[in-house]
């Protein structure tokens, strides 16, 4: 199925980009709670990852995309950048991301703005990086939006992206799939009351281009040097490029 057509509701009247942002509104007060519970804490590490590869070019501005509560946002604080914008199309979510930034100190460095990936309120070649953590495949249009990414990154900004991966060695390969399909749901449905939430992510997970049919996208929307970098035995897919 085209990753593009899986939305949250399935609801013909709404867009993509307006379910995903009701979805998360609704779960943003357990979204945190259920990420630390969901992956076991290994989101953590994960984005420490991102963020190495991201510091190696000792960026100033910085975005964060699908922002969502901010995690991304602030541990991206430990490469010292002058400015880091979350952009994310749910303002509930960022409510979070907003008071994690006070709590840290970090206000002054880092904002959260309401906006669409596929339409961003930015100049041209405006950011020394971008991070994106499991929010591309929430894109309504995949490739408008990488295309977007592109425009307003300068000419040789670092990308990383986090995203649910599909594990392919025995036996997690098979120990995920059951997890991934039937409790994660399961566990979803019953701590953040949306039904739809986390079967949505089952299903946009499934339907989402991965390797190296992601890298060609990436490579067709402008990017260079496109990796693919499996983390956790291939729970978790890391990508980087560049402009």
């Amino acid at each position: 199925m085209n990753h593009n057509l899986v939305t949250p509701y399935n609801n013909t009247d709404a867009s993509k980009k307006e379910e995903v942002k009701v979805m998360f509104d609704n779960i943003a007060h357990r979204y945190d709670f259920l990420n630390r519970l969901l992956s076991l804490g290994i989101d953590i590490i994960w984005r420490k990852k991102a963020v190495s590869f991201i510091g190696k070019s000792s960026p100033k501005v910085i975005l964060d995309l699908a922002t969502g509560t901010g995690d991304f946002a602030l541990e991206l604080l430990s490469v010292k950048p002058t400015k880091i914008i979350g952009l994310d199309l749910s303002n509930e979510m960022m409510e979070f991301g907003r008071k994690k930034a006070t709590d840290h100190n970090a206000s002054d460095i880092i904002s959260f703005i309401q906006g669409d990936s596929e339409n961003m309120p930015f100049e041209n070649d405006y950011f020394d990086a971008i991070t994106v953590g499991f929010g591309v495949r929430n894109f309504e249009n995949l490739e408008k939006g990488l295309t977007e990414m592109h425009r307003v990154l300068k000419s040789g900004g670092k990308v990383a992206i986090l995203e649910p991966g599909k594990p392919t060695v025995f036996p997690m390969k098979q120990l995920f799939s059951i997890y991934f399909k039937n409790i994660l749901p399961l566990i979803g449905k019953f701590f953040s009351k949306d039904p739809r939430a986390y079967s949505y992510l089952q299903e946009s997970v499934s339907a989402f281009p991965e390797d190296l049919n992601f890298l060609n996208i990436l490579n067709s929307t402008g990017f260079k040097n496109a990796q693919y970098i499996p983390l956790s035995l291939g729970i978790c897919a890391f990508y980087t490029c560049e402009k």
